[in-house]
């Protein structure tokens, strides 16, 4: 066994990772209720499916919820088997936050339901990559503390 990988306690990780989820469900949440409610913007569905948008927004929020999970799995894989497990991680969440971003801007929507749905993708993927790195940051344990000898 390598004693010099860092090891993860999954129960920290995994609590965040449900928290990560839950925050990201709402964020997708709230991002609709403001484009729709406030600015008067038909993202996820017609005008005529009033502030919350009808199910489209339940599956927004279910498919950002999904994403902290997934986040939170990728980490542990790349924690558990690659060098420099949290620079993947890093390019992992960029490149896939720019394709949440882009992806809205070439479908057939009206420019602002692209450029809301855009938006709310980056601040998804900012809050899910952020809070997954604190959350990996502060579950992995160092091989020296493993064993409870280190300080």
């Amino acid at each position: 066994m390598d004693t010099s990988r860092p090891a993860v306690d999954p129960g920290r990780l995994w609590a965040g990772g449900a928290a990560t989820a839950l925050v990201a469900a709402l964020i997708a949440i709230v991002g609709v209720l403001i484009a729709r409610g406030v600015f008067d913007i038909a993202v996820l569905a017609p005008a005529s499916a009033g502030a919350l948008g009808g199910t489209a927004t339940a599956w927004y929020a279910a498919l950002a919820g999904a994403a902290g999970l997934a986040a939170t799995a990728l980490v542990q894989l790349l924690i558990a088997f690659a060098p420099r497990p949290m620079r993947f991680f890093s390019w992992v969440m960029v490149l896939a936050t720019a394709v949440a971003v882009i992806v809205p801007l070439v479908l057939d929507l009206s420019t602002g339901a692209k450029l809301t749905f855009g938006l709310l993708n980056l601040i998804l993927g900012l809050a899910i990559g952020s809070l997954v790195a604190g959350t990996a940051a502060a579950a992995i344990r160092s091989p020296a503390r493993r064993d409870g000898l280190g300080v």
